[in-house]
């Protein structure tokens, strides 16, 4: 797909959008037929991050007043874990703030957890942790973790706008460090930071030259004490016009529709599964509420979808 037929999606008005969303539809069937793979996340560790990521609650910049706690105890991540897949999810992951995880402690924390996790449930675990070295990845894909996932957030062009502790080269560098140590990689964003279509189109090409597995596509819910409080979010339509670009430009990633669906969807939300989306974030996210996991399964059995047990 070329910058021009990328730019025309946008373009389209809802009527225009129907032949793009029919085979949009077909590439999502032809990869999981009538399954939506459903993924849970806990904030395992919350607040107090040295970075300063400009739509993030829990980094310095961040006045917004939430809950702070240091790494969660392993019981605690479990517990969570067995209630997300009597849910019905497929995958668990356990994110944390921070630059990385660098404390000794709570890596073997963490590791633990993994292999607990594992064993007592038919999850797949994955994990969010920032950025760290390449012996901690190894130790993570021997212990079984599914996917790492870290966010290149927006186009390289657009980054310094939003974060300046820590460079683009660094986030795309552990994405890579982590496919070296043999994990899999969950790789996306979030949209409606500011950032222009050419850019969203600049940020899915270099998701496609890191080969990643899967693309969870965020939207930008204003934090009230964040940098971004007063940002516009996306309109219905265009977030509905981002899922469909992002599928048609991917048709064999699963594309993963996360934070702020909600709020940026709307009434439009049943509609991203005509777009292309073939898996969901259920449940709360790091700092804000979610959609309960009884009312996306409900939502998916509404369309004649069910959850897919196994992660692709």
């Amino acid at each position: 797909m070329h910058l021009s037929e990328w730019e025309d999606i946008f373009r389209l008005d809802f009527n225009g959008l129907w032949p793009l969303l029919a085979q949009a539809g077909r590439l999502r069937e032809a990869r999981i037929g009538h399954g939506i793979s459903l993924c849970v996340i806990i904030n395992a560790k919350s607040g107090h991050c040295p970075q300063d990521c400009a739509f993030c609650a829990q980094s310095r910049r961040s006045t917004a007043a939430i809950n702070t706690y240091p790494l969660l105890p392993r019981e605690q991540l479990v517990a969570a874990a067995q209630q997300a897949a009597a849910q019905g999810a497929a995958r668990f992951s356990i994110v944390t703030s921070g630059r990385g995880v660098a404390s000794p402690r709570e890596r073997q924390t963490i590791m633990d957890t993994v292999t607990e996790i594992r064993a007592t449930t038919p999850l797949k675990v994955c994990v969010s942790l920032g950025i760290v070295d390449e012996d901690f990845l190894r130790d993570l894909a021997f212990a079984g973790v599914y996917r790492y996932h870290h966010n290149i957030e927006t186009a390289a062009s657009f980054y310094p706008q939003i974060a300046t502790a820590h460079r683009f080269e660094e986030r795309t560098a552990t994405i890579r460090a982590a496919q070296a140590a043999g994990l899999r990689v969950c790789v996306g964003g979030i949209f409606g930071l500011g950032e222009s279509v050419a850019q969203r189109y600049e940020m899915a090409r270099i998701i496609q030259e890191l080969e990643v597995d899967a693309i969870p596509l965020n939207f930008l819910q204003p934090i009230p004490g964040t940098p971004l409080a007063d940002r516009q979010p996306l309109n219905p339509l265009e977030a509905l016009q981002t899922i469909l670009a992002f599928r048609l430009f991917f048709p064999d990633k699963q594309i993963i529709i996360a934070g702020g669906r909600a709020g940026a969807l709307r009434s439009l939300a049943p509609l991203m599964f005509a777009a292309g989306a073939d898996a969901l974030m259920t449940g709360d996210y790091l700092t804000t509420k979610g959609q309960l996991p009884a009312q996306d399964l409900e939502m998916l059995a509404d369309l004649g979808l069910h959850a897919h047990r196994e992660a692709l």
